[in-house]
């Protein structure tokens, strides 16, 4: 219930889509009940400093300056783009790494299915959005040799993010292993062919290209 206020980020949540997060297309018959219920229990037990109000069927929770991690995560993700796109990498990259570090553990682990199965893939997309652009900052600063082992994993665990695996192209390429650069791209053409029948996107062909054609735009930046 907490879970599902929370995420709601101060909007109101009817007693229908409270039943669905929590219980999905069977609620139990006393479902109204133990909503009520729950929404006394975390009055009693967050204090002033967290309101649950109440109008009509619905429910908000206002968390009156309080903070907690995916908010901080996300403030914190936000100003690390804003930076990113402003060319400051130290900065992008110490935001970045400060939000990801919120995570403790794959996102609403401990929640009804329903509402991991609601919530869980939104909140997983932000959060590998988040580390691509760690990378490309992490990238932009020269740091390829300390990030390669980390990009490997993390194209193992997303085999199809492409952003991962033109950040993995480059990475090789800096570390002069060209020829495993090339065919991380050929591997992701047949896995993109296989799997969904498309070819690779832009990213991934401009890299695939600047390596053929030794474009020094990708060599390490100075």
């Amino acid at each position: 219930m907490l879970t599902a206020l929370l995420l709601a980020t101060g909007k109101f949540l009817s007693e229908r889509e409270l039943n669905r997060l929590l219980w999905g297309s069977r609620p139990p018959a006393t479902c109204d009940a133990q909503i009520y219920n729950h929404i006394s229990r975390l009055r009693k037990a967050l204090g002033a400093g967290v309101i649950t109000a109440r109008r009509g069927p619905a429910y908000q929770l206002s968390t009156d300056g309080a903070s907690f991690d995916l908010a901080e995560f996300e403030a914190l993700a936000a100003r690390g783009q804003v930076a990113l796109r402003a060319g400051r990498w130290e900065d992008a990259s110490g935001l970045l790494r400060a939000g990801l570090a919120r995570w403790r553990g794959p996102a609403l682990a401990d929640v009804s299915e329903h509402l991991a199965n609601a919530e869980g893939p939104r909140l997983e997309e932000i959060r590998v959005n988040a580390v691509e652009s760690l990378i490309e900052a992490e990238l932009a600063m020269g740091r390829h040799t300390q990030v390669l082992p980390e990009l490997t994993s993390l194209v193992a665990r997303h085999p199809l993010r492409e952003r991962f695996r033109a950040q993995l192209m480059t990475t090789l390429y800096r570390c002069d292993r060209q020829a495993e650069a090339l065919a991380v791209y050929e591997q992701s053409r047949r896995l993109l062919a296989d799997e969904l029948g498309i070819e690779p996107g832009l990213r991934l062909r401009d890299v695939h290209h600047a390596i053929l054609t030794a474009d020094p735009a990708l060599r390490c930046p100075a």
